[in-house]
Formats: C-alpha cells, structure tokens, sequence
C-alpha cells in the first residue's frame, strides 16, 4: 500500500482509475486489527484497485474534506471523483471489507463502461 506523505500525492493517485484511500491512525486498535490480512487483501484485488494509506492524524485537511469520523476508513475513488465509502465506528472484518471492495470494482466498471 503506498503511504501519502504530501497532499499533493494524494490529489496526484485519486486523479485517475480506481483507488480506494484508507484512513488509519498508529493508535488505532481497529487499524492494528486489519493489519495482518490486508496484504493478502491487496493483492487479491491487484490491476482493478490502488490502494493509498492516509494517517488521519497528518493530513487533517483530508480528514475534513471527506468527514471522516471513524477509521480505518475506506472511500474509493474513480478517476478523481469519490464512488463508495465504507465507514463505521464498528470494527471491520476481512469479509466486510472484501464486499467493499467487490462494490467498489462494480462501481469502477459501470462508470467505465458508461
């Protein structure tokens, strides 16, 4: 997963294609949670989606502009534009995720194919 480090590298990776950003903190129980299994989760969805990890606590401008409560938070992204977003202040399972992200595909590909 690529780390932002500069908000104009956000802008940059959400310009085109899909993306989906995760918004993450290093205190974040939830976010230490999902750690072991997002690699694997990642790769599965490998040449369909980028993936960009955002830390709430450095971009707070971000976190404004896409009032983001609770994390990890995932908003996809299609050519710039925000598709989906799977927010809650519940913990989020591997499975739940994956649906996020066979939604976010979905999405993706009814606007590709206009």
């Amino acid at each position: 997963m690529e780390h932002i480090e500069q908000l104009a590298q956000f802008d940059q990776a959400i310009a085109s294609g899909t993306v989906v950003a995760m918004f993450y903190a290093d205190w974040c129980p939830d976010c230490r949670f999902i750690e072991p299994f997002m690699p694997e989760v990642e790769q599965a969805y490998a040449g369909k989606i980028r993936f960009v990890a955002v830390h709430r606590d450095r971009f707070p401008e971000l976190v404004d502009r896409y009032d983001i409560f609770g994390i990890p938070s995932f908003v996809a992204f299609y050519n710039g534009q925000e598709t989906v977003r799977f927010v809650s202040k519940l913990r989020k399972t591997r499975e739940e995720i994956e649906q996020f992200l066979d939604r976010v595909c979905q999405v993706s590909e009814a606007l590709a194919n206009g």
